[in-house]
C-alpha cells in the first residue's frame, strides 16, 4: 500500500499536480482495452493494364496483397475531480504475407504497394507499425484531446478502408453542456496513410508534390432536435487551399410497417489562401478537376478550387429488407474537395463524406451527376443471425472533360458473416466485390475478402 502510495504522489508531483490516490479511481477503474486482428487479402485488377501477353505483358494495374494486422486500442478514464485527466493510446501493426510492390519477383513491373510502405528497390516491406497517444481533459460535459485522432465528421474522416486504419495529429475540443447539441472544434496538423509510418503534411488530391499544408481548421455542431431528427453544420478550412461548408438532414420516419431515413447533404467548397491566386497554383496548389494541371491558357480551367456538391438519399427498411434510392449532383469547375493524406506519391487514401464514396471511386467528378440503386438484407429475418448481404449500383454521366461529357458505373456486392455465440464470438468474415467501367478513370474489378476479431483486455 505504501507503494503504492508513494508511486502516486511521485505522478502527481511529476505533472504538477496534487492527486490522490482515489483521484485515480476512475482513471483505472473506468479503462477499457482491446486488440483488433484484421486478415486482409485485397485484389486489384486494372482491365485496362493486360493488353500484351509473354515478355510484353504489363501488370502495372494489378495487385494482389495479403496481410495480417493488429490494433491495440487502450482508452482510460478521467481523473477524479473538477478537471479530471486521462490518456487514450493506440498501436498499429501491419505484417505481410504475402505481395506487395515488387515484392521480389524479378521482371514484374507491379503498381505500389496498396497496404504496404515500399523500399527503395520497389518491393513491399515485411512490416510495419505506427504508435499514438492522446492526452485528455475533461471538465463538465466538455472534452479536450490533443495527440492522435481519428475523427469521422462530414467535413473529415479517417479511412479505414486497408489493413490499417488512417490516423491524423492535433487537437479536438467537444462539448455536450446543452442538451441534444454536440458542438465539436479542432485543428489537423499531420496525417499518417493508411500504408505508412510517417506523419506527413495534408493535401488534396491534384496538388502537386511539395504544396502542402499543416494546418487544417474544423468545427461545427449537431442538433438532435427530435429523436427522429438531425440537423448539422460543419465548416473545414484547408490553410492555402480551400474553405468548406456542409450542412445537413438526416429524419426516420415510421411508414405503415417500415421506416423511411432521409438523408440530405449539401457542400459548398472555395478556395483559399495559394489555391486563390495564379501564383500559388502556378507553385503546386492545386485542386483536381476536368482541368488537369494545364495552366498553359487552354480555356477550361486554372485548377482553383469551385464545388458545390448536393445529395438526397433515401432508405425504405422492413422485416430485414433495406431498399435505397439516391441522387448527387456536383457543380462547379473542380471536383469535389476534401482532405486528402498528402502531396507525396502512395500516401493518399482519403474517405469523401459523400453518399457515393463506396468501395472503388466517389463519384465526385467536375460536373457528374449520379443516381444511386441499393438494397440489402438481414438474415436474421430468416433464421441466420449475423449474415448480412448488401448491392449497389451507381450511374454518373455529365463528366467534365477538355474532350466532351463522360460516363461511369460501379456495382458493389458485400457479404459479411459474424459469429453470434460459443467460443470466437464476434468473429467476422467479409467478402467485398467490386466493378468500375469508366470513361473518366482505368476500369477495375476488385475483391477483398477480411476475417476480423476483436478481443478484450480489459
Amino acid at each position: 500500500m505504501r507503494k503504492t502510495s508513494l508511486a502516486l504522489a511521485v505522478a502527481a508531483s511529476t505533472l504538477g499536480l496534487s492527486l490522490s490516490q482515489a483521484a485515480f479511481a476512475d482513471f483505472i477503474g473506468d479503462s477499457k482495452a482491446s486488440i483488433s486482428m484484421r486478415n486482409f487479402y485485397f485484389d486489384n485488377d486494372n482491365r485496362e493494364s493486360q493488353g500484351d501477353v509473354g515478355v510484353n505483358a504489363s501488370h502495372t494495374g494489378q495487385v494482389r496483397e495479403w496481410g495480417q494486422a493488429f490494433q491495440l486500442n487502450y482508452t482510460s478514464g478521467f481523473t477524479d475531480g473538477t478537471v479530471g485527466f486521462g490518456m487514450d493510446a493506440l498501436g498499429l501493426v501491419g505484417v505481410r504475407l504475402d505481395g506487395g510492390g515488387r515484392a521480389g519477383k524479378a521482371g514484374i513491373d507491379r503498381t505500389p504497394s496498396a497496404l504496404f510502405p515500399l523500399e527503395s528497390n520497389g518491393s513491399a516491406v515485411d512490416d510495419f507499425s505506427s504508435m499514438g497517444l492522446t492526452g485528455k481533459i475533461r471538465v463538465s460535459k466538455t472534452v479536450a484531446q490533443i495527440g492522435t485522432l481519428q475523427p469521422k465528421l462530414p467535413v473529415v474522416t479517417f479511412n479505414d478502408g486497408r489493413l490499417i486504419p488512417q490516423t491524423f495529429e492535433g487537437a479536438q475540443i467537444t462539448s455536450n453542456e446543452i442538451d441534444n447539441l454536440t458542438v465539436i472544434l479542432g485543428q489537423l496538423e499531420h496525417a499518417k496513410g493508411r500504408t505508412s509510418s510517417n506523419a506527413e503534411s495534408l493535401a488534396v488530391a491534384g496538388a502537386r508534390v511539395g504544396a502542402d499544408s499543416n494546418k487544417f481548421y474544423y468545427g461545427g455542431a449537431d442538433y438532435k432536435v427530435n429523436p427522429d431528427l438531425l440537423l448539422q453544420y460543419y465548416y473545414g478550412n484547408l490553410d492555402d487551399f480551400y474553405k468548406q461548408h456542409f450542412v445537413g438532414l438526416v429524419h426516420n420516419l415510421q411508414l405503415g410497417a417500415g421506416s423511411l431515413k432521409t438523408d440530405l447533404r449539401y457542400f459548398d467548397t472555395g478556395s483559399d489562401g495559394k489555391n486563390s491566386g495564379a501564383a500559388g497554383r502556378a507553385d503546386g496548389y492545386l485542386g483536381s478537376g476536368y482541368y488537369g494541371r494545364n495552366l498553359a491558357g487552354n480555356g477550361i480551367t486554372t485548377g482553383e478550387i469551385d464545388n458545390r456538391t448536393w445529395s438526397a438519399f433515401f432508405t425504405y427498411s422492413l422485416e430485414g429488407h433495406a431498399l435505397s434510392a439516391g441522387y448527387q449532383q456536383v457543380s462547379g469547375d473542380s471536383n469535389f474537395i476534401q482532405l486528402n493524406q498528402g502531396s507525396i506519391p502512395g500516401q493518399g487514401g482519403a474517405t469523401t463524406y459523400l453518399v457515393t464514396d463506396r468501395q472503388i471511386t466517389n463519384f465526385g467528378r467536375a460536373g457528374e451527376r449520379t443516381w444511386i440503386g441499393q438494397y440489402g438484407y438481414d438474415f436474421a429475418k430468416v433464421g441466420v443471425p449475423g449474415l448480412t448481404a448488401n448491392v449497389l449500383y451507381m450511374k454518373g454521366d455529365n463528366i467534365k472533360s477538355a474532350g466532351g461529357d463522360l460516363e461511369e458505373w460501379e456495382r458493389d456486392l458485400t457479404v459479411s458473416y459474424v459469429l453470434q455465440e460459443g467460443s470466437f464470438k464476434g468473429l467476422g468474415f467479409a467478402w467485398r466485390n467490386a466493378s468500375l467501367r469508366s470513361e473518366a478513370a482505368a476500369d477495375t474489378d476488385q475483391n477483398r475478402l477480411i476475417v476480423s476479431y476483436t478481443l478484450p483486455l480489459l
